[in-house]
């Protein structure tokens, strides 16, 4: 089994779904005591946010590839980066390492398709919404259509990623607010929305709605066992 190198804590919120996901799944691939192998990092999240609202990019990518480099003296065999927006600076990350990156949109990209799903809606944060480095790679590299939100319904799925999902808070409120988005997605033709933000899963569920979602924790966290174990 190949040790899983995880860059956590943005947020820490969601990277206890990463641990959990990982270990059950370990566990329903090879049974009785066995759990996965993992090097993990956590950063601060408060100097990153900073940083990402200050259109710091490289600020950014400066500690987070400290952060990896760490993972992989650790003894990682591969890494994820536990955040879908952090993926701004996947580039810097793969090319300051030796070992390779288990890119979270491509991981949903393959599951979209897998499913026959060709239009998608897309949430996340303010940059993975309106930003190249996520949707772009969506569709440039599996030719997805990708769809999102308008800019009120963005401001409102960003504040409630940041002032609320990343402390830890759910609310009634934003749960309604969120689906109202989901519902207008569809109605713009997206066969399946993407949870394009980590925490997002802690919010809304399959359950909620009719309309499929695909939630990226869950499915990065699975790819992250397939290649650990295959």
């Amino acid at each position: 089994m190949k040790t899983i190198g995880l860059l956590g804590g943005m947020s820490w919120e969601s990277t206890v779904g990463y641990y959990r996901a990982i270990n059950e799944g370990v566990k329903v691939q090879l049974g009785g005591l066995h759990s996965a192998k993992i090097a993990m990092v956590s950063v601060d999240f408060e100097p990153i946010e900073k940083l990402q609202h200050a259109g710091d990019w490289d600020g950014t990518a400066r500690i987070l590839v400290d952060a990896a480099k760490n993972v992989q003296s650790a003894g990682a065999d591969f890494l994820l980066i536990c955040t879908n927006t952090m993926h701004k600076v996947a580039p810097q990350i793969e090319e300051a390492l030796d070992i390779p990156l288990l890119h979270i949109a491509d991981a949903t990209a393959e599951t979209l398709l897998a499913k026959g799903i060709k239009k998608v809606g897309l949430l996340g944060t303010g940059f993975t919404m309106e930003q190249d480095f996520y949707k772009g790679r969506l569709s440039e590299k599996f030719g997805l259509d990708v769809v999102v939100p308008k800019q009120a319904d963005r401001d409102i799925v960003h504040r409630v990623i940041y002032e609320e999902l990343c402390l830890g808070k759910i609310d009634a409120n934003s749960k309604a607010e969120y689906l109202c988005i989901i519902d207008a997605l569809a109605e713009q033709g997206a066969e399946a929305v993407i949870l394009g933000c980590t925490e997002i899963g802690m919010l809304v569920q399959q359950q909620d709605t009719r309309v499929p979602l695909v939630d990226t924790t869950m499915i990065h966290a699975h790819k992250a066992v397939e290649y650990a174990v295959k």
